[in-house]
């Protein structure tokens, strides 16, 4: 500028640095000059993570609220709420540099916005970060009630609190019921109904549901159930409904003289009902009535009789009282009867069985058919009866043992508990000439192993001549070789087929032999079941080691390692089960044991043929004169024997024990060990 001063216009940071001012006198030839320092502060900038937070409250969670400044210098960071600056504390807290701010234990009362404020020497900046705070359903009203039958109507109101609102919806069972829908008891899945004895109203955060014309069935638990975005909440209540008793039950019931019959009067009522047995007008059981008791549980009431003659039988009253009313019922005891006769529609015979199809009886008499019995004979010969037990819709029954080529007949009848009924009409057929078996039925079954199936067969009419063995054959059905044939022996009924491949579907087919030829053959198709999946490091049922081979290895292993303890307790210690068997089978020590005997200073026993002993003496003399011969001296075979008296016996062979005849005394060197001993001491 014209008066020498530097204006710096549109300053930034980077012109922040170091500027030299130089004056000039030139008539006088001065010079001078001032360095001087320009900083550059810098107005805050400010920037929030995210400017919209959500979070939940009442469950114990914090919000996180973040804002980024920059400037120079470097800004201070405060937040503040509703005008209020906010200060570390329980619900409070912030990072090292202000810039996060935590909310603790968020609370619907902290929904709002949230200023961040960044300060430094240029200026002062703000932000706004909202936070919204959402609340899980939570129902904050309902009741229970309580109604009679037939009543108009009752409301069931729930009330919930939540953000956002929460839809409430009510349900009974597995019936659902939501605002503006109306459903009936009569068709509970579609909601819709024309007598609108259910309705549901709700304005907002109060539900009602209304059961018009109440009955007994209407009682029981109501479910309000309140949902929004963040989560629900549930809330049973429950509706008494008081009503008079209702008898259930079977109305007719039969027996007959001498087997006992209940008689049951199943009662509903609420609050629950006195039941009482009437007879003609009097009270069960009377006086003078021995072959009648009477059970009650909290639901039903049971009169057993044992009718003694025909006069036990007819109607019996069953009267249940409670403060609601009273209800009666008759019930009807009534005389069984034998069962009709089946009726035979047709005989299929074959060399040694036939099959015999009917029609079930007419009438069973009242009580259950148990069983048939079939009888069949030679013409003008004596009945072959047997007896088979009855099952649902059984028409066929198979009898065996018959002859080839011969004619019978045949009748039934049907067995219930009264006693037998009447025959039916005879039937006559006759058996098939000697042949070939008829074929097999077959049937399989997977056990453990799913892809090893076991084949069932059941044998059917063998011909009239044994059966020899069966053949069986099968393969996948992609596939057209069929598996090498597999023989089977009679008396077996079944095979196992291993290894077969996963998710593969077989045929199997069985052929009956005798001695007239093979049977049409038996067919069965299956499928194996898909490969598992084995996790590793689990056991796989198919594969894996059983228990007692895992007992086995574990009791190998043991042993080895007894074993291996023994052998290093022999060689190292001189004991264990080796060492015994050493000493006291072969009559010697184990390796070493020798020179330690010798170092104890012990006297080792033997016997020679003669059965005199040798005794092993260290003398002390001995003793010094190796210690000034140099190093010790392991005896040997070749070691000289002395007398008691100090005279060297000549060694006249290897084995020095069999050239002794009499008890001598060997003469051992070991130094630095022995103790002395005389040759008295030795003969000893």
């Amino acid at each position: 500028m014209a008066n020498g001063h530097l204006q710096i216009r549109g300053i930034k940071k980077t012109d922040e640095g170091t500027y030299n001012c130089e004056a000039r006198v030139m008539a006088r030839g001065e010079i001078d000059f001032r360095m001087m320092k320009v900083i550059v502060n810098v107005l805050p900038t400010i920037r929030a993570r995210q400017s919209d937070v959500n979070a939940t409250a009442d469950i114990g969670n914090s919000a996180l609220l973040a804002c980024d400044a920059d400037g120079f210098p470097e800004p201070t960071v405060t937040w503040a709420h509703n005008d209020i600056v906010l200060e570390a504390g329980d619900k409070y807290s912030f990072n090292e540099d202000g810039s996060e701010l935590v909310i603790k234990d968020v609370k619907k009362v902290d929904e709002g916005d949230y200023t961040c404020i960044a300060q430094n020497k240029a200026g002062e900046k703000t932000e706004e970060v909202s936070l919204t705070v959402f609340v899980q359903p939570k129902i904050t009203y309902w009741s229970n009630k309580t109604a009679s039958e037939f009543d108009e109507g009752v409301t069931l109101t729930c009330e919930a609190w939540g953000d956002p609102t929460p839809t409430i919806s009510w349900s009974f069972g597995n019936r659902i019921f939501t605002e503006g829908e109306q459903a009936s008891w009569t068709r509970p899945d579609k909601y819709e109904s024309l007598d609108r004895n259910i309705v549901v109203r709700s304005h907002a955060r109060v539900s009602s549901l209304t059961l018009k014309n109440i009955q007994f069935t209407y009682a029981g638990q109501y479910l309000c159930t309140a949902s929004n975005s963040i989560g629900q909440d549930n809330q049973p209540m429950y509706l008494e409904v008081r009503y008079a008793p209702k008898i259930m039950g079977s109305v007719t019931v039969y027996t007959w003289e001498g087997n006992p019959a209940n008689i049951s009067c199943e009662v509903e009522a609420h609050p629950g009902a006195s039941v009482v047995w009437f007879r003609d007008g009097l009270q069960l059981p009377t006086a003078n009535t021995t072959n009648m008791k009477i059970y009650n549980t909290a639901a039903v009431s049971y009169l057993e009789i044992t009718p003694d003659s025909h006069n036990d039988f007819g109607s019996y009253n069953c009267t249940a009282t409670n403060v609601m009313g009273t209800e009666s019922k008759e019930f009807l005891l009534i005389q069984a009867e034998v069962p009709s006769s089946p009726e035979i529609q047709q005989v299929e015979p074959f060399s040694s069985t036939a099959v015999i199809e009917f029609d079930e009886p007419d009438s069973i008499g009242g009580v259950p058919i148990i069983k048939y019995r079939v009888q069949w004979r030679l013409p003008g010969k004596a009945w072959n009866s047997k007896e088979y037990n009855a099952e649902d819709d059984m028409i066929k029954i198979t009898i065996t043992d018959l002859k080839p080529d011969t004619t019978y007949e045949v009748k039934m009848s049907a067995i219930n508990g009264k006693g037998e009924g009447e025959s039916s009409l005879s039937s006559t057929f006759k058996t098939q000439p000697v042949r070939e078996p008829s074929a097999p039925k077959l049937e399989v079954k997977v056990e453990n192993s799913r892809n090893s199936p076991k084949v069932i067969w059941v044998k059917q009419d063998d011909g009239g001549s044994p059966i020899i063995h069966y053949l069986v054959r099968y393969k996948a059905k992609h596939v057209s070789d069929w598996k090498p044939e597999i023989r089977v022996p009679f008396g077996n009924d079944n095979i196992q087929l291993r290894g077969l491949e996963w998710d593969t579907e077989y045929e199997v087919r069985v052929v009956a032999v005798n001695l007239h030829g093979r049977s049409q053959p038996g067919f069965l198709s299956f499928r194996t079941a898909l490969e598992p999946t084995i996790i590793p490091g689990t056991p796989s049922g198919g594969s894996g080691l059983s228990t007692g081979a895992i007992v086995g290895i574990l009791i190998v292993v043991f042993f080895l390692l007894l074993v291996a303890v023994d052998v290093t307790c022999y060689f190292l210690n001189k004991c264990g089960l080796l060492m015994c068997i050493a000493m006291n089978f072969c009559g010697k020590a184990g390796p070493g044991a020798k020179g330690k005997d010798m170092e104890e200073g012990k006297a080792a026993f033997t016997k020679d043929e003669s059965k005199e002993p040798i005794v092993e003496v260290r003398t002390e003399e001995e003793r010094t004169a190796n210690q000034e011969g140099g190093g010790p001296t392991e005896p040997n075979e070749t070691t000289p024997l002395t007398e008691p008296d100090g005279k060297t016996v000549k060694d006249g062979s290897a084995k020095v024990e069999t050239e002794v005849k009499n008890a001598t005394a060997e003469v051992k060197t070991v130094p630095n060990q022995a103790p002395q001993m005389n040759g008295n001491e030795s003969k000893a």
